[in-house]
């Protein structure tokens, strides 16, 4: 069973930026696709970003293109999500997920099956 770990969330002023890395306990994501994923109070879960650590493609939701940068840190083998320009709409529990989805699916939750617990970030205005 791989268990994903997030870490790097918090509170951030809107404009501001946050890092958010996602590790896994096999300490490699070597086939897998790995996607964040974010859940606002009162709202379903919806996908942010992905990478597939294998060639390094990368997805973005509309909302966060541009501003969000989803990448792969070799050294310490964990997928990194750079949030710039943060608004108080980004506000959520964002979660890592790994799985070996194809295009079509890469954005769908079902697409994946190791999450982890979720990281809290906030952004006022």
């Amino acid at each position: 069973q791989v268990q994903l770990a997030e870490s790097g969330g918090g509170l951030v002023q809107a404009g501001g930026s946050l890092r958010l890395s996602c590790s896994s306990s096999e300490r490699t994501f070597s086939d897998y696709a790995v996607a964040w994923f974010r859940r606002a109070p009162g709202k379903d879960r919806e996908f942010v970003g992905a990478l597939r650590w294998s060639n390094g493609a990368t997805y973005y939701s509309d909302s966060v293109k541009g501003r969000f940068t989803v990448s792969r840190n070799y050294a310490n083998r964990t997928v990194v999500l750079q949030m710039n320009s943060l608004k108080p709409d980004d506000s959520a529990v964002y979660y890592c997920a790994a799985g070996r989805p194809i295009v079509s699916t890469i954005r769908q939750e079902r697409a994946y099956y190791y999450w982890g617990q979720g990281t809290p970030v906030t952004v006022s205005s």
